[in-house]
């Protein structure tokens, strides 16, 4: 069973910085890609960035500059580091990933964490 688990979310003051982590386990086989979205109460999720396993990276315009993901391929995980955190970056942040599950075999699907929150407020 797939298990993509968060941390590093919190409560921090604008201008303050986080750093988010996404380990994936249980069963995984192969990744495509990997990558963090934000929801906030009424609002679609959105896309925040999402980085392929071979390191080609996409960012939403309102974190470019602020925001770098990373990933370990080796420990199947995906990293956020968000500096220059602003109010409007408060938002429920769900780690994605796009992996094979089981072998070859199997065919790509999205996979998704529990969520881990982030607010930005003095």
């Amino acid at each position: 069973q797939v298990q993509l688990v968060e941390s590093g979310g919190g409560l921090v003051q604008p201008g303050g910085s986080l750093r988010l982590s996404c380990a994936a386990s249980g069963g995984v086989y192969s990744i495509q890609s990997m990558g963090w979205y934000r929801q906030v109460p009424g609002k679609q999720r959105e896309l925040v960035a999402t980085i392929t396993w071979s390191g080609s990276t996409n960012y939403a315009d309102s974190v470019k500059g602020r925001f770098t993901i990373s990933r370990d391929n080796g420990l199947r995980t995906v990293n956020l580091q968000m500096n220059s955190l602003k109010p409007e970056d408060t938002a429920a942040y769900y780690c994605n990933a796009v992996l094979q599950a089981g072998g070859s075999w199997s065919i790509s699907r999205d996979y998704w964490g529990q969520g881990t929150q982030v607010a930005v407020s003095s």
